[in-house]
């Protein structure tokens, strides 16, 4: 993309957040293989991560509505992939959480599969969100995911989660941590975005990160 046509697409997406994300979102379905999801129409981005990240709570500050996705103080209840879309050509995924679930590990083995099937194999797949709980930051069980994401070269950006539970200089510590573990993948988007969910810190530059990926890829099929 030229430097023009990237200038394009960030004052598009500018303009572009408000609409998308004060509109109505609604859940379309939930797939529990490949064979149920949905066809790929619209622009897609995942968000995945550990179990009791905070993916549901996240989902619904960035939609606006606080019962869009299921929360649970209980790890590992989304059990589908689950989809998310407004009357935008976008569509948001909820991803099981990976790691820890209360959940027979049959179960926990089929899901984890549908996850790694569905990064790889998803044609209108633009980016996948990787939450990262910034009290913990990256670990062992985040491995599998990163392979998968370099193997089949799909963008990808981390977001830490809760960091209103840390200080300034703990949030920044975090983020330095995540950078060094991250810099040697290629798929791995540089920038690091903090969010909460609970204070609403960082939902306005997800949003219009999201915006701009979707102004983005418009301008380059335009």
């Amino acid at each position: 993309m030229t430097q023009s046509m990237a200038m394009k697409a960030k004052t598009s997406a500018q303009d572009d957040v408000g609409r998308l994300f004060a509109r109505p979102w609604r859940f379309v379905t939930g797939a529990r293989s490949l064979a149920q999801l949905p066809p790929p129409d619209g622009l897609e981005v995942a968000f995945a991560g550990r179990s009791n990240v905070g993916k549901s709570s996240l989902i619904n500050a960035l939609t606006g509505q606080k019962t869009l996705a299921r929360t649970s103080n209980t790890p590992g209840r989304t059990r589908e992939i689950n989809f998310f879309a407004s009357d935008a050509p976008l569509v948001i995924v909820d991803l099981p959480g990976y790691g820890y679930a209360a959940a027979p590990k049959a179960a926990i083995k089929a899901w984890t599969r549908l996850i790694h099937d569905y990064l790889r194999g998803r044609p209108n797949l633009a980016r996948v969100y990787l939450l990262i709980d910034a009290r913990h930051g990256l670990k062992d069980s985040d491995g599998p995911v990163l392979e998968t994401l370099d193997q089949a070269a799909v963008s990808y950006q981390v977001v830490l989660t809760k960091v209103d539970k840390l200080s300034s200089g703990e949030v920044a510590k975090i983020c330095d941590t995540v950078a060094a573990g991250l810099a040697k993948r290629a798929a791995a988007h540089p920038e690091i975005i903090v969010t909460s969910a609970t204070s609403g810190r960082g939902i306005d530059t997800l949003r219009l990160a999201i915006a701009e990926l979707r102004a983005s890829r418009s301008s380059a099929a335009g």
